[in-house]
């Protein structure tokens, strides 16, 4: 402890600058007496009091070394060093190197907090999902909260995550996401961080963007296409040839050749839908459906229109519900398409549908032969675990091929075959037993 008599010396305001000066070295060079620092503009009773306490002449600019003053001082009546002077007359000096390494080691704790939350929800295999916690941390998360704060939103976001895109994906009303989560039917509510999070987390996933759409509609359209449903009667999904046991109106239509459109409140209230049928075709784009009715084709089939929505998701689960069944999927040969068939086919019996590296590279022979204008693969590269030589296929030739453009060739395993029941065929178009389960 410095006496009173030498602290009073030394918090005269003449060495009011020495020490200001001191202290800022000191901060810069954690909290360690070395090097040299200048003084600049030194007044007559500034210089005395410098000159004084260093025993020697001191004009207006001087240059003080930290490592004498440091000794200089013990062997004053102070008895201590440098930094205990400057932080008993200016004030305590942060260790910034202790601090920086705290609030590494910090980040580093909540970001694997994080990182094992990603694995419980079946999310760390997903590349955007490391890439939405990269963007949390840019954004300073960890800084702007406490820790426990820290974890409990992101826990609940990768929770929510989860239940909407990943491995326990499953269809919502959004009130009931939020209770689920949050213990509150308001926890998912458009003003909540939580939500702000959520989505920044789905638009990665569902369309490769890191911004959070601005409209209202843009945002509804994206807890839709997560399975998150606002209402269950504004959309539909787009199907035909569907021919559930004890729904005979469905059988109609699908004799008749008609398409069908279902709402969320349809799908719910006829969940289970037991098909006799084995294989269910599924196409992204609705002009396949459209062609397929035109010829005639008695195929199941249920189109996607894009990234699934709730209500097609709500009606796929319906049918994997009412007993075994496969899914040919078909989508679009572009780096979303791509996305939105690893998405599909992790969550449903799934076999690709002229959807491998060699039906790529026929696809783009076939435009070429057709002058079709090519398009350039745009977007962040997606892997393809049905298929990996698809991927690196797309990524070799550059060129985007989109569903409508190969709908002659998907139609050939569509046609209606006199040499098979129209009731019961496979992908491949050979016939299969019916389904008496």
């Amino acid at each position: 402890m410095i006496p009173p008599a030498a602290l009073a010396y030394l918090r005269s305001p003449a060495l009011q600058p020495l020490w200001a000066a001191c202290h800022a070295r000191l901060i810069r060079n954690g909290r360690a007496a070395r090097g040299r620092l200048t003084l600049t503009g030194l007044d007559p009773d500034q210089r005395d009091a410098l000159g004084h306490l260093l025993d020697r002449v001191v004009t207006a600019t001087h240059t003080v070394d930290l490592a004498h003053l440091d000794q200089r001082l013990r062997a004053t009546a102070a008895g201590t060093g440098l930094l205990d002077v400057v932080e008993a007359v200016i004030g305590p000096v942060p260790d910034r190197r202790a601090l920086a390494s705290t609030t590494q080691a910090r980040r580093a704790d909540l970001r694997d907090h994080a990182t094992a939350g990603l694995d419980a929800a079946g999310l760390s295999g997903q590349e955007w999902a490391h890439r939405w916690l990269d963007q949390l941390w840019r954004q300073g998360l960890p800084a702007r909260l406490p820790a426990d704060e820290v974890r409990r939103i992101v826990d609940r976001a990768v929770t929510t995550l989860g239940l909407t895109v990943g491995a326990h994906a499953r269809t919502w009303s959004r009130g009931e996401l939020a209770q689920a989560v949050t213990g509150s039917a308001h926890g998912l509510d458009d003003d909540t961080a939580l939500t702000r999070m959520v989505l920044r987390g789905l638009a990665l996933a569902l369309t490769d963007s890191p911004a959070v759409p601005a409209g209202a509609a843009e945002r509804r359209a994206l807890w839709d296409a997560a399975g998150v449903a606002g209402d269950t009667v504004a959309t539909t999904v787009l199907t035909c040839g569907l021919r559930p046991q004890g729904v005979p109106w469905l059988h109609e239509r699908a004799d008749l050749g008609a398409e069908t459109h279902f709402t969320l409140r349809e799908v719910r209230r006829l969940a289970p839908l037991r098909l006799p049928h084995r294989t269910v075709y599924v196409c992204e784009n609705p002009r396949v459906l459209e062609a397929a009715l035109d010829i005639g084709a008695p195929a199941p089939m249920v189109c996607t229109m894009g990234n699934p929505t709730t209500v097609t998701l709500s009606l796929l689960d319906a049918i994997t519900a009412g007993g075994p069944v496969t899914f040919a999927y078909h989508g679009d040969f572009d780096w979303p398409g791509i996305a939105i068939a690893a998405r599909f086919m992790r969550r449903y019996p799934s076999e690709p549908w002229q959807f491998t590296a060699g039906d790529y590279r026929e696809a783009v022979a076939r435009v070429a032969r057709h002058g079709t204008p090519r398009h350039p693969l745009t977007g962040h590269p997606t892997d393809s675990p049905w298929d990996p030589a698809l991927a690196e296929a797309m990524t070799g030739t550059g060129v985007a091929v989109h569903e409508e453009a190969l709908i002659e060739s998907l139609l050939a395993d569509l046609r209606p075959r006199e040499d098979r029941s129209p009731n019961f065929f496979d992908h491949t178009g050979h016939a299969l037993a019916p389904d008496t389960t």
